[in-house]
């Protein structure tokens, strides 16, 4: 087993730079934070610390030990405030996971009906496909939102249900979208300045093959992976973009955007993603019978 008391002793040493600071800060003996270092490097069989003046360096292996010291030790600065909220019994909490890629204006509107939970503590993690199921199998996440269905992998135990299967809408500044654009869609798309999401986005591919089949060739100007980032740009008159109709609610929002035409055949979807666990988690499972209905 690691001992962690060694891996918090080398994780102060490398935030304050040096084993003297380090022996301030935890008003110890610098020789015996020194030898506790030197067991943990002798446990991990690697130097972890080099002199750097009159202070250290992180070798190579120290620099992946200490990023996952920084990732432990922050969570753990956590746990006084998480267990006072979880004993007084008031706290709803519910971790998701946005996979890279989804509109985040269509996840906010997946989200809606518990967000006037009360005493809701609501936290949202965006990464990569991967690496979020791995998350939500170790149940550090409660669901995860995706523009795919999970894979089928027994190990990990998962169940996942399409929830959203949205027609896709054009947007843009009132300077670009007139009548003229309207009754022109979606030819007008060759004249206009577009965005669109990045390739990480599961609905850019079918953008790409709709683009194909209407004989358009777009003037791409900006490519974004959040599509509120996107719909900000856009609003600042950068040029017009697609968003689901789920995530169109909030498009209204901003001032001065306009609807300019709905791609025809082109659908976003975004599947709920849920450990054994999550099943029964009850914000998910309102989340995703609301959404189901």
């Amino acid at each position: 087993m690691l001992n962690y008391r060694h891996l918090h002793y080398f994780w102060v040493v490398t935030k304050e730079g040096g084993f003297a600071r380090a022996a301030e800060r935890l008003d110890m003996a610098v020789q015996t934070i020194s030898a506790q270092v030197r067991e943990l490097e002798k446990a991990l069989g690697h130097q972890l610390l080099k002199p750097a003046g009159r202070g250290v360096a992180l070798t190579e292996a120290g620099q992946a030990a200490f990023a996952r010291a920084e990732e432990i030790f922050q969570l753990g600065q956590g746990i006084p405030d998480e267990v006072r909220e979880a004993a007084s019994g008031k706290v709803a909490r519910l971790a998701v996971g946005l996979s890279d890629g989804i509109s985040k204006l269509a996840a906010h509107a997946l989200l809606a009906p518990v967000l006037n939970t009360p005493h809701l503590r609501l936290v949202c993690h965006e990464g990569e496909f991967e690496q979020l199921l791995g998350e939500l199998a170790l149940h550090h996440l409660d669901l995860v939102l995706a523009g795919q269905a999970a894979p089928r992998n027994p190990n990990l135990r998962l169940t996942s249900e399409r929830l959203v299967d949205s027609p896709v809408e054009w947007y843009g500044p009132a300077r670009m979208v007139g009548k003229t654009e309207r009754d022109r869609f979606p030819q007008c798309l060759n004249d206009l300045p577009v965005l669109l999401p990045t390739g990480h986005s599961a609905l850019r591919p079918t953008l790409d093959h709709w683009f194909d089949t209407q004989g358009l060739r777009p003037r791409i100007v900006g490519e974004f992976e959040d599509s509120a980032l996107l719909a900000v740009f856009a609003a600042r008159g950068l040029g017009v973009f697609p968003v689901s109709r789920l995530g169109a609610d909030d498009v209204g929002l901003m001032r001065g955007l306009r609807l300019l035409g709905c791609s025809e055949g082109v659908k976003e979807e975004i599947h709920a993603i849920r450990s054994r666990r999550g099943q029964h988690h009850p914000l998910v499972m309102q989340v995703v019978a609301a959404n189901r209905s």
